[in-house]
């Protein structure tokens, strides 16, 4: 499902429009919508560092990765400022001269140093198999999120493709959903399991001892009856 919504999204992503200039990122990214958007990740991510992540970080997946994936979607934006600045450098029209430019370098310096910490916590704490998808769907998600807000992505769309895309990420968010529920469900099927070799009443019969067994020896299935004999030989 995970792969599924992906794709769809990425066939009916916008088309990007050409930047000339470092500055030209900057007013889309102090645009009020944007800023909204970028008040809101701090505030979410600072919660989850100071409240969740010490109560249930270590027991619930999607700390370590929210953080990680709201991280992610600023540092994308930053990157992309970033590369666009080394990119008109390149070409002849030198970008670093603007203080722009080393803003945005110190955003993606900061995220990725916070993304990276929080992501080998969460891959040292849970299967990699887990935090992979999960990761990957929350950081596309919140990318995508991000940059329709700050390049106005879906305003050249038609409405077919921008339903399209969010038909994408629902079945992206049902995805992780699912994915997260089977590791709980496992999980206890694993701890449940871990006792099942011992029956109910061999487990009893162990801890009552063996002057019991004389006593229940016609309730014992073969395999127990030969178990308890051993032991009275030795």
């Amino acid at each position: 499902m995970c792969i599924a919504g992906s794709i769809v999204i990425v066939i009916h992503a916008p088309q990007e429009s050409p930047i000339t200039s470092v500055q030209e990122i900057w007013s889309m990214a102090t645009q009020p919508a944007f800023l909204l958007y970028v008040g809101s990740v701090i505030v979410l991510v600072f919660i989850m560092i100071f409240h969740f992540a010490p109560q249930c970080g270590h027991s619930n997946v999607l700390v370590f990765t929210g953080i990680c994936s709201f991280m992610g979607s600023l540092s994308v934006m930053s990157v992309k400022a970033v590369g666009t600045a080394l990119k008109l450098t390149f070409e002849g029209n030198n970008q670093l001269l603007y203080p722009e430019t080393w803003f945005f370098v110190f955003i993606v310096a900061t995220c990725v140093i916070t993304q990276m910490n929080y992501l080998n916590k969460a891959l040292d704490t849970f299967n990699t198999a887990v935090v992979s998808p999960i990761y990957y769907v929350m950081f596309t998600s919140l990318t995508i999120l991000a940059s329709v807000i700050m390049f106005k992505d879906w305003d050249g769309q038609n409405v077919g493709s921008i339903i399209s895309e969010i038909c994408g990420f629902i079945v992206v968010l049902s995805g992780t959903i699912v994915l997260h529920t089977t590791r709980e469900f496992e999980r206890s099927s694993s701890f449940r399991g871990s006792y099942a070799s011992l029956s109910p009443t061999l487990s009893a019969r162990l801890c009552n001892g063996n002057g019991e067994f004389m006593k229940h020896e016609e309730n014992l299935l073969p395999d127990e009856a030969v178990f308890f004999q051993r032991q009275e030989m030795h």
